[in-house]
């Protein structure tokens, strides 16, 4: 029976690749200059950690890190951005963790559109993955295509297609 599995992952390398261009991009702006920002990528629990002086400069630091994901072909919706903490001093401190696998909220609507959709397909939770299952492989894509149509807050990557 033709199967499909639908996750949320982002690939490590490049998003290390996007966050070291972020870091060199941000090092060399003239704005930055006297700034005694900083920017952690904590590759152990996906959580990257902003500390710099002011609003303005934290907004620019989320831009740069936006623009290099969207340049090395990630999804930006794949950030969840934390709130604003004061640190020591005049410092202000953001940690922004990103979103791997599907979370139950949105597995349930996953699998609630599907049903739906009308489509002869079972769609079943597993863990942070769903998995789509049909006697017809054109079902499985016009699951895919119903899908890519939708917005689910995160992005969604179709592996695993197997006869």
């Amino acid at each position: 029976m033709p199967t499909f599995d639908i996750v949320s992952k982002v690939d490590a390398q490049t998003f290390d690749n996007a966050m070291n261009n972020a870091k060199k991009e941000i090092l060399n702006r003239y704005d930055f200059n006297t700034s005694k920002s900083t920017i952690d990528h904590d590759k152990k629990t996906n959580l990257i950690t902003v500390v710099t002086e002011d609003d303005m400069r934290l907004r620019a630091i989320e831009d740069a890190i936006i623009s290099r994901m969207i340049k090395q072909g990630l999804d930006a919706k794949s950030l969840d951005f934390g709130k604003e903490q004061y640190a020591s001093g005049n410092m202000i401190r953001k940690e922004i963790s990103i979103k791997e696998g599907i979370d139950k909220e949105t597995a349930k609507k996953i699998v609630a559109k599907i049903k739906a959709s009308g489509l002869k397909v079972q769609a079943s939770m597993m863990d942070d993955q769903v998995r789509v299952q049909s006697k017809n492989i054109d079902d499985l894509q016009g699951v895919i295509l119903m899908c890519k149509k939708e917005d689910f807050g995160q992005p969604l990557q179709y592996i695993n297609m197997r006869n």
